[in-house]
């Protein structure tokens, strides 16, 4: 299911905000409270007697519609100047990545956001309409399509939608060269298994740790990244940067898969209370019985 960590600082909304020349000067508004350790708020089972269910099919094509406005908007004059636009199509981490497209704002100026054409038919992964949380529904999506540098390649990304919203991106990445998406446990009718609560939270906060430099800290989630890890390769490059520390993560989404193991896409944010530096958005997997974390796919905004 897909899980709200504490230590995360989501943005909503950005409308009626003035149009800022850096991201510090964006004043936001965040749902969750002050940065903790990383505990795992449980979602409601059981979902508010106006929402419609969510099904599969239903799921797909919010999808295919998503990536309409989201490549009209595109074609509109600088638009990631307008609050409103960056509203209507991104949340949490993909909001930060729009923030930083603003913050980017130049005479040399390219925007790293491209236009989505998937290749072929997209997957969806949806869990049952009773296991959405009373606040919205989600779902994550598998689809391919070019990446930044115009290579086609498969992507995974979460979409949330609140009562009478429609879907907006909170996280995407690419998924690894070598890499692929696991195969998730499936029940009758085709939804996703939910998955477990404590290992998202204790996941979360070994990436956190990480990348915030605790390295006494490694291993004390009771999970490690693995040693071929993007992180572990990344890390000393970006830290000498503009990087700045993570505050928490944005909401955790992600399923148990056909073989046992555990699945999770978060993105990792700053505190968008005082500087929005960059973003790194992680589809990982913890196979079954093991402690080890495997990067499917990871990526940086900055």
């Amino acid at each position: 299911m897909r899980r709200m960590l504490l230590s995360g600082a989501l943005v909503v909304s950005l409308s009626g905000c003035g149009v800022a020349a850096r991201p510090s000067d964006v004043s936001t508004q965040a749902t969750s409270p002050a940065p903790s350790s990383g505990t795992v708020v449980p979602t409601s089972a059981t979902p508010t007697p106006a929402k419609a269910a969510l099904t599969i099919p239903e799921a797909g094509q919010a999808m295919q519609k998503w990536v309409g406005r989201y490549n009209a908007t595109l074609k509109k004059h600088e638009w990631w100047r307008s609050n409103a636009r960056l509203d209507a199509l991104f949340i949490e981490g993909a909001l930060h990545e729009g923030v930083l497209e603003r913050s980017q704002w130049g005479s040399e100026r390219k925007t790293r956001h491209k236009p989505i054409n998937p290749v072929g038919t997209p997957t969806v992964f949806v869990p049952r309409p009773e296991r959405q949380p009373s606040s919205g529904d989600w779902f994550i999506a598998q689809a391919t399509y070019q990446d930044a540098k115009g290579r086609a390649r498969p992507h995974v990304l979460a979409f949330f939608r609140s009562p009478g919203q429609p879907f907006r991106l909170a996280v995407a990445t690419p998924i690894h060269w070598g890499e692929r998406m696991p195969k998730p446990l499936l029940d009758a009718d085709g939804y996703v298994t939910d998955m477990d609560d404590s290992m998202a939270g204790a996941v979360a906060e070994e990436y956190e740790n990480f990348w915030n430099g605790e390295r006494k800290k490694e291993g004390d989630s009771g999970y490690r990244l693995a040693a071929n890890s993007y992180s572990r390769k990344a890390f000393p490059a970006v830290n000498k940067g503009a990087y700045v520390g993570f505050a928490g993560t944005g909401s955790i989404f992600g399923f148990r898969t056909a073989d046992g193991g555990s699945f999770f896409l978060f993105a990792l944010l700053n505190d968008d209370k005082k500087a929005i530096n960059n973003v790194l958005s992680e589809a990982l997997l913890v196979p079954k019985d093991s402690n080890t974390i495997r990067e499917l796919g990871a990526n940086w905004f900055s």
